[in-house]
C-alpha cells in the first residue's frame, strides 16, 4: 500500500512513540500524535488521515473517552479507517464499533506479536476492511451462548420447538419427526423446563415457548 497518514491516540507515551517509530520506519507517515481523545479529534478534523488508531481508556477518567472520539469521528468522516488497540477485550463497545460501519478494527494490544501482521492490519483498516481479534471474537460467541435462551435445548427439542412455532400439534410434530406423540410429550415438557417456563393458569406454556423461540431468531 502507498503511504499511510496516520493519527496517534494513546496515552502511554511510549508505547505511542513506540508505534509511531514503527510507522515511519515502515514508510508510513504520523501526522499527528494525541494523548487524550480531546487532542486526537482535534488532530483528525485538522489532517483528516487515512488511519487512526487510539486506545478505548483514555484520560481524564481512564474509561470510554477513545470510544466517544472514534464515534465524533465516524460520524463526520466517516472515510477515516479506526483502529481500536486496547488493554481489554470489551465487547459491548466492540459491537457498538464494530456496527459503525467499514474501515474498523480492534486488537487487544497483548496480542500484538507480529509486526508484519500488524502492519498488514492496518493497512487493511485504511482500505475499508474490518480487522477483529480472534480473543475477542471467542467472548463475543461466549457472550452469544451465555444470552440465548435456546442454547440448553437438545437438537431434537429445538426440531420440537420449531414445529410447534408452525402451529403443529403434537400429533403432527410426531408424524413429522416419525417419532410418537408420548416422545414429542416428552421432549415438550423437557424443553419447557429448560425455558423456566412453569406450570401456570394464566399463561399457556407453549404459547410462551413459540414467542421465546421466534425472538430468538
Amino acid at each position: 500500500m502507498a503511504e499511510m497518514r496516520v493519527v496517534l491516540a494513546e496515552d502511554d507515551v511510549l508505547l505511542r512513540e513506540g508505534l509511531a517509530s514503527l510507522l515511519d520506519r515502515s514508510g508510513h507517515r504520523v501526522v499527528g500524535q494525541a494523548g487524550d481523545a480531546t487532542g486526537l479529534v482535534d488532530l483528525v478534523r485538522r489532517h483528516r488521515p487515512d488511519l487512526v488508531i487510539v486506545d478505548i481508556r483514555m484520560p481524564p477518567t481512564h474509561t470510554t473517552e477513545g470510544l466517544a472520539a472514534a464515534h465524533v469521528i465516524r460520524r463526520e468522516l466517516p472515510e477515516v479507517g479506526i483502529l481500536v488497540l486496547s488493554a481489554h477485550a470489551d465487547v459491548e463497545h466492540a459491537m457498538e464499533l464494530l456496527a459503525s460501519g467499514r474501515g474498523i478494527g480492534y486488537l487487544l494490544k497483548s496480542r500484538v506479536v507480529d509486526v508484519a501482521e500488524f502492519l498488514d492490519t492496518l493497512e487493511r483498516v485504511a482500505r475499508g476492511g474490518s480487522v477483529v481479534d480472534p480473543a475477542l471474537v471467542r467472548e463475543l460467541v461466549s457472550v452469544r451462548r451465555r444470552i440465548d435462551p435456546l442454547a440448553a435445548l437438545s437438537a431434537r427439542e429445538r426440531e420440537v420447538l420449531a414445529l410447534m412455532a408452525e402451529g403443529r400439534s403434537n400429533a403432527g410434530i410426531a408424524r413429522r419427526l416419525w417419532i410418537t406423540e408420548g416422545t414429542v410429550e416428552k421432549h415438550i415438557r423437557s424443553l419447557l423446563a429448560k425455558l423456566s417456563l412453569p406450570e401456570a393458569e394464566e399463561d399457556h406454556r407453549r404459547v410462551l415457548a413459540v414467542i421465546t423461540f421466534l425472538e430468538a431468531q
